[in-house]
């Protein structure tokens, strides 16, 4: 998969990306990240790449010129069939069903703006969806196109030793994770719970399943009215609450 970092920043973003996960896949050649600096597009002494908003107010916004100059330059690349992809508050929200969405696709332009942002007629003109990571104000979009970066990378098949980690992860089942444990058995008077040394796999696989509907709806009960849950789990969500109950009156 190739993809493509529209950035102020590039050495931010190329070092980043040679690390864990991300660098994994990149010395596997199953990823393949290169990125297009749209101060190498500005015809100033000063290689500007911003100026006041119209209208007035604070800060300042990317000048069009550099900023599609750039962006075409990048999508030149990219083979047909990559989206352009703009890191935006406004954005629609960075899901893991959109990064499996993502790591299906050849390629993809990854947009990361600063300032007040991109002037909106780059965006009509060079965007296809704009994405945001949270619901809170960052400097820039570099962290936010690093984390769509590393979530769709260890996707990709071949990235992870273990496909299966992929799969038995948070939000991948519209739950969160299980607690997990390794050696020793016991530590600072804690231990592994009896059922996960005991290698029976249907009762570890129902053990973890409780465990993630817990977390879920104690933690992120948001997910569940979203996505709901299975007959399965909707019994054992019953348990841990009779059982929470029990604990409370007890």
């Amino acid at each position: 998969m190739q993809i493509e970092v529209v950035t102020l920043f590039p050495l931010l973003v190329r070092d980043a990306v040679t690390y864990g996960v991300m660098g994994r896949a990149l010395e596997r050649g199953i990823l393949d990240v290169r990125c297009e600096d749209p101060r190498v597009y500005t015809k100033d002494a000063h290689r500007t790449v911003d100026d006041r908003p119209y209208g007035g107010g604070p800060g300042m916004v990317l000048k069009p010129e550099p900023m599609t100059a750039a962006i075409d330059a990048a999508v030149a690349r990219l083979p047909a069939g990559s989206p352009r992809v703009y890191l935006s508050a406004q954005g629609v929200p960075f899901t893991q069903a959109l990064a499996k969405e993502f790591s299906t696709l050849p390629g993809m332009l990854l947009v990361a703006g600063r300032y007040e942002g991109l002037d909106e007629r780059v965006i009509e003109s060079r965007i296809d969806k704009e994405v945001s990571i949270g619901d809170y104000v960052l400097s820039g979009g570099e962290f936010p196109a690093l984390v769509v970066i590393d979530a769709v990378a260890r996707l990709l098949p071949g990235v992870l030793g273990d496909e299966r980690s992929s799969v038995e992860e948070s939000f991948d089942s519209g739950l969160l994770d299980w607690p997990h444990y390794t050696r020793p058995v016991e530590f600072e008077g804690r231990k592994v719970p009896e059922v996960l040394q005991g290698g029976h796999h249907a009762d570890i696989q129902r053990w973890r399943l409780k465990q993630a509907v817990a977390r879920t709806w104690l933690r992120r009960p948001d997910l569940i009215a979203r996505g709901g849950l299975t007959a399965e789990a909707v019994t054992l969500l019953d348990e841990f609450l009779a059982e929470r109950e029990g604990e409370e009156h007890g």
